[in-house]
């Protein structure tokens, strides 16, 4: 069974920034799309960001465009979520996911969280005004 591993959470100040690794346990995430959630206070799961198997190919949530960059290095079956100027409304567990498909790119696809079949168990960030 896969499995998907977040760190790089915490509890920091408005304005710091956090990077978010996500690792596979075997070497077949370079076949798939992978994308970042975040499950808000509230309890709703949000998109915020996906990357191509191939990593040539990006999607953002809204809220996060121009402060978040998600990334992949394949060698490492690692995706990274670079967060910068992050805001208390950017508080939640953060949660990657693999798409269910291989090879897949579109973005209804990637910004589809039912189209993702494997989940890490998540990271919480925490900021503070």
């Amino acid at each position: 069974q896969v499995q998907l591993v977040e760190s790089g959470g915490g509890s920091i100040q408005a304005g710091d920034s956090l990077r978010l690794s996500c690792t596979s346990s075997d070497r077949t995430l370079s076949s798939f799309a992978v994308g970042w959630f975040r499950r808000s206070p509230e309890g709703a799961r949000l998109f915020v960001a996906a990357i191509s198997y191939i990593g040539g190919t990006t999607y953002y949530g809204d809220s996060v465009k121009g402060r978040f960059t998600i990334s992949r290095d394949n060698a490492k079956n690692t995706v990274y979520l670079q967060m910068n100027n992050l805001q208390p409304e950017d508080t939640g567990v953060y949660t990657c996911a693999r798409l269910a498909n291989a090879h897949y790119s579109g973005k209804y696809y990637l910004q589809n969280e039912a189209k993702y079949n494997i989940w890490g168990q998540g990271t919480q960030v925490t900021v503070s005004s």
